[in-house]
């Protein structure tokens, strides 16, 4: 059991698998108590449980603004005001500025832009007495772009902007609120796995970024280890940053 959050109150969004329960997972490893949000419930009332007293699942649709009120109401009563907001919950689509229909670019936006701007909005409200950190999941789509993934990319830009933002207001007005994005380009997650065809080397993937200089796919755990970080107080000073987790992928093309 390790020190660098401990006492911290994090709320982890999507945390029932995925990226999301690693982070969760570690936090609660590293001493914080965990509030675990996500549309799934069994599997993150499971993630709860193998956590135990130090954690806390609430169902939570991030682009409902009545469940963020829920969410921050369920957090204060269980265990007092946040620390640490993960806004990591996101749907991932396939699609070209061509063949993107209306629908589905409102739906991203909705939910991966949409709901963190909710979860900034509201961890402000609650963290700026006694400050805390902000962790915002981007893409390295967000910074080069992706031609078969437009509506992605463009809300994955919106994540980047409104971390900026955030970042700025919060120092410009006083508040001890740090707000960094962080910008994989891929994760080996059940969401990214499930795009690839069925004999697409997954099982290769998985492996080769422990032996490949060139692998581009990255494990969870390589980005919560990252989120711990920018969580921590060992990180007071970055703010408003853009942390790439890509293996040097963005400096060769994105694409």
């Amino acid at each position: 059991m390790g020190q660098r959050v401990e006492g911290k109150i994090a709320i982890v969004t999507g945390a029932a698998s995925g990226v999301g329960k690693e982070d969760a997972l570690l936090l609660a490893r590293e001493g914080a108590r965990v509030v675990i949000t996500d549309l799934n419930e069994e599997a993150g009332r499971a993630v709860a449980r193998e956590i135990g007293d130090a954690a806390l699942f609430v169902r939570h649709d991030i682009a409902n603004e009545a469940d963020w009120r829920a969410v921050m109401a369920a957090t204060a009563q269980r265990f007092g005001a946040p620390d640490i907001l993960v806004n990591n919950a996101a749907i991932l689509a396939v699609g070209s500025i061509e063949d993107t229909t209306l629908e589905q670019w409102q739906r991203m936006l909705r939910i991966n832009a949409d709901g963190y701007f909710l979860g900034c909005q509201n961890a402000v409200a609650a963290m700026k007495e006694k400050g805390g950190s902000i962790v915002n999941m981007s893409s390295v789509a967000a910074l080069g772009g992706m031609g078969m993934f437009c509506a992605y990319s463009a809300s994955k830009g919106a994540v980047a902007a409104l971390t900026r933002a955030t970042a700025s207001y919060c120092k410009q007005v006083g508040y001890k609120i740090r707000c960094n994005s962080v910008h994989p380009d891929g994760i080996l997650t059940p969401m990214t796995l499930a795009l690839l065809p069925a004999d697409g080397g997954a099982t290769e993937l998985a492996t080769q970024g422990a032996t490949d200089p060139m692998a581009r796919m990255c494990s969870p755990q390589d980005v919560a280890n990252l989120v711990l970080f920018l969580a921590s107080d060992e990180s007071r000073f970055v703010n408003g940053a853009e942390m790439r987790i890509d293996n040097a992928q963005m400096l060769m093309g994105v694409a």
